[in-house]
């Protein structure tokens, strides 16, 4: 290896952080862990049967085009069918405002490819979705945190720091939200709070990037209409993904945007990998045509309900008093918040002794802050194990309570 490595990588390079969920994860491989810790669906929501059905089909029947390179947009057929669930829900758009991409994360790369010099301004949210930070982080963005309350980034605040931008002369290259069931906190913004972060960003001419792969996975409440279908001005870049309703390993997602900037993220795909597989997108068409998708996320979203509840129940039968926790309506997240002296990752490595495993609050701050904070999946544990991981991260918080 060439002596002078450090001197000789990219400005990006060295600006990457190590995923902290992804080195957490790596102490979690004992197999009486009961780990929180990921965002994974649960394996048995996964349609093994009916993939094996479909992908019998689709290399008997389009095997050749299945196995061969695709276009950078993506599979048509695919984007056909994406865009009529979207146009459903109040979408404009037709399949030519869609690229598939190696599912949402890569999108959130591509933003930052597009977009992003060093120094830039990125708002996100306090919290916000790790995989986000780092992509945006990578490209060496200024991220400035926006505060939450209980309907998610306040839109005063929001105001507030473009407007001190605006007086300085400049401007956020876009605002980052995840509206529905947030990661990490599983919150949801309402449609007024959407309308008024809008507005906003019309008023300061700041792109949206409305990251929402948690959408379709509520339990109960009221859909909110997206931030795309309220904006008017092609002002809004909408990320979706199947990881998280269908199978992740099949890694399709997907960016829905005004034409010119999808014609930028097909230029910027073009560099990075050529194409999504188009294999795996010919069997996600035909399981869509088949009636299989709808199925199956009925399924899901029932699964995920009863673990949420049994996860809640817990929640309030163990955890002592001074602990609070966001309650979601979907997704596959829940927010911890501790005292203020107490430390996550102190509590972290007491829990891994007691056979449970979380994700430490800071993680999700750009500013380096909610060291009292942790994220919960109840996704992917057993309906038993939901509860008996509770009590046992009941049973640490409450030992290292003053």
């Amino acid at each position: 290896m060439v002596s002078d490595l450090q001197n000789i990588l990219s400005d990006a390079s060295k600006g990457m952080k190590k995923s902290a969920i992804r080195e957490l994860l790596k102490l979690t491989k004992d197999p009486e862990i009961i780990s929180f810790a990921g965002g994974l669906p649960a394996p048995e929501t996964f349609p093994i049967e009916e993939l094996i059905e479909i992908t019998t089909e689709v290399l008997r029947e389009d095997g050749e085009k299945a196995l061969q390179y695709g276009s950078t947009e993506g599979d048509d057929r695919l984007r056909e069918l994406i865009a009529e669930n979207y146009i459903q829900e109040g979408f404009k758009i037709t399949k030519d405002n869609i690229c598939i991409t190696t599912a949402s994360q890569q999108g959130l790369d591509l933003l930052g490819k597009i977009f992003i010099n060093r120094g830039d301004k990125v708002l996100v949210g306090l919290p916000s979705y790790l995989g986000g930070l780092q992509a945006f982080n990578a490209y060496g963005a200024d991220m400035i945190g926006i505060k939450f309350d209980n309907y998610g980034m306040r839109s005063d605040k929001v105001e507030e720091v473009l407007s001190e931008l605006k007086a300085k002369g400049e401007k956020p290259k876009f605002i980052y939200i995840i509206p529905d069931f947030q990661n990490p906190a599983g919150v949801t913004m309402p449609e007024f709070r959407r309308e008024e972060i809008i507005s906003i960003s019309k008023k300061y001419g700041v792109l949206i990037v409305e990251d929402s792969p948690y959408k379709h996975i509520r339990f109960e409440g009221k859909d909110q209409k997206s931030l795309f279908a309220l904006d008017d001005e092609g002002n809004v870049i909408n990320l979706g993904t199947f990881s998280k309703i269908f199978v992740p390993g099949f890694r399709i997602g997907w960016v829905i945007a005004d034409k010119d900037i999808v014609d930028k993220f097909v230029l910027a795909k073009q560099g990075t990998d050529l194409c999504t597989s188009p294999f795996v997108q010919k069997i996600a068409a035909r399981y869509i045509e088949k009636g299989y998708f709808d199925t199956n996320l009925k399924k899901t979203i029932k699964l995920y309900k009863e673990k949420k509840d049994i996860m809640m129940r817990a929640f309030e039968k163990y955890m002592p008093e001074g602990v609070t926790w966001t309650k979601p309506e979907g997704g596959l997240f829940l927010f911890i918040t501790l005292p203020e002296y107490m430390d996550s990752e102190v509590l972290f490595k007491k829990a891994i002794k007691k056979k449970v495993a979380f994700v430490i609050g800071q993680a999700f701050h750009c500013n380096g802050k909610g060291l009292n904070t942790m994220r919960i999946n109840f996704s992917y544990a057993s309906k038993e194990q939901n509860e008996i991981g509770v009590k046992r991260l009941a049973e640490v918080i409450r030992s290292e309570m003053n």
